[in-house]
Order: structure tokens, then C-alpha cells, then sequence
């Protein structure tokens, strides 16, 4: 594909996917962020592998028009790459 998916150099980035949890409000317009368990981001070697996660946990929001009101505001998250750079020093 083009991208390492793991670090072969000092300062390299790896790439992941990550999902991108999105709501949508009249007053606030979007609201973007990192889906996270336990304060660090879900992370996936393949987008299929991030699709597939979506689909089992956060597939009943495509199905509910009561999760996309204004109330809720919920949108299904998105895969999305997810650069990680760590620097050694």
C-alpha cells in the first residue's frame, strides 16, 4: 500500500487505524474525536479490521433515527489512518 505499518528507523511513524466518533448538532455543527477505551485510542493494523469493529459495536446507530436527532446527535464513526510517531531520544 505504500505506508510502513511498522517502525524500522529511529523517529519513523507507524500507521494504524483508528475511528473517528462523530456527532452532529445545530448549534455546535460537528463534533470530531478519536474513539477511546480506557484513555487510549482503538487502534488497528487493517481498515477491515476497523469495519468490522464499527459494524459489531456501533452498527445499531445506522439502523436508529433516534441516535441522529439533536438529542443524541450520533453519526457511525469512521475509519480513518492514524499516524504514531514516537521520538527517541
Amino acid at each position: 500500500m505504500g505506508y510502513r505499518t511498522e517502525p524500522h528507523a529511529k523517529d519513523e511513524a507507524v500507521i494504524r487505524w483508528g475511528l473517528l466518533g462523530r456527532s452532529k448538532f445545530k448549534c455546535t455543527d460537528v463534533n470530531e474525536h478519536l474513539i477511546q477505551r480506557d484513555c487510549v485510542p482503538i487502534l488497528f493494523r487493517t481498515r477491515r479490521e476497523a469495519r468490522e469493529y464499527v459494524q459489531k459495536y456501533y452498527g445499531y446507530i445506522k439502523h436508529r433515527k433516534d441516535s441522529h436527532n439533536e438529542l443524541h446527535g450520533w453519526r457511525l464513526p469512521k475509519p480513518v489512518r492514524v499516524e504514531i510517531r514516537v521520538r527517541q531520544e
